[in-house]
């Protein structure tokens, strides 16, 4: 398995899949390579682009070096992109999508944007994330209340109650145990922007490059939002929405649009 080692000597594990010029997968909250959408999304990407996908760390087999920050784990892409040649484009869903628009503004190497659904809340169209959301959830895994941090998480995204009982029992609850204290470091990463207000352009104003901002026709009104303000928000931006798709977006719709956007001679829409 190759690794690459992040500034701060943290391990970060990845693999590549396909041929072309260089593709980054960044993933969502609690999401590695072998819990997740990305080896999926990655076989459908591998005949247009080198594909990259890594375990962010604190996953999978990628080290964690505490404390964390932000700026640490765009050093993690970072040491990525070195290895994918310097330059690639990078693909990011959910709150991986925030990390690498974030990611765009400080690595010169990244030549495109993918980003898809990053879930913020911009408007009324949805409760706002309360102000203890992020020091609670990170009391429960300084408790160890793992269970506890996973059913809080998954109740503000829109799960029912019922539905989370459920999962609970289910054998990937093990897998998301694993990776729950993991929830502060994408909670983070959004910073400010669950309280309902406009997102601030400032944020992202020294990306350069390219971007396409995509949500999914069947998302809940809020998230669809969320992605025109980013698309908005990002200095040269494309939005554009995926018919029938939720924020669990199949590869068989992303993958299409991404290749669009992201090739080397891209074909605007």
């Amino acid at each position: 398995m190759p690794t690459v080692t992040s500034a701060d000597g943290t391990t970060i594990a990845y693999e590549t899949t396909g041929t072309g010029p260089a593709l980054i997968l960044v993933d969502g909250a609690m999401c590695y390579r072998d819990f997740g959408p990305a080896r999926g999304l990655a076989a459908a990407l591998a005949d247009t682009f080198t594909v990259h996908l890594y375990d962010r760390r604190g996953r999978g087999e990628s080290g964690n070096t505490l404390p964390w920050s932000e700026d640490r784990e765009i050093d993690d892409l970072a040491a990525v992109l070195t290895a994918a040649g310097g330059e690639a484009a990078v693909l990011g869903t959910s709150s991986g999508a925030v990390l690498a628009a974030d990611a765009a503004a400080k690595l010169p190497g990244i030549t495109r944007l993918a980003l898809y659904e990053p879930p913020f809340i911009v408007d009324n169209t949805r409760e706002p994330r309360e102000e203890s959301f992020v020091p609670d959830t990170e009391a429960m895994i300084a408790r160890d209340d793992r269970s506890g941090a996973l059913k809080k998480f998954m109740k503000h995204v829109g799960m029912p109650a019922a539905m989370v009982h459920i999962m609970a029992l289910t054998p990937p609850w093990k897998k998301l145990k694993a990776v729950a204290p993991t929830l502060p470091y994408d909670l983070h990463i959004l910073g400010d922007t669950g309280g309902g207000v406009p997102l601030d352009p400032a944020r992202w104003s020294a990306v350069g490059v390219p971007a396409l901002v995509m949500d999914g026709g069947k998302s809940p009104q809020y998230m669809r939002n969320a992605a025109k303000a980013l698309s908005e928000a990002l200095p040269t931006a494309q939005y554009r929405t995926l018919p029938g798709q939720t924020h669990m977006v199949k590869a068989a719709a992303l993958a299409p649009a991404a290749k669009e956007f992201l090739s080397p001679t891209p074909t605007s829409k």
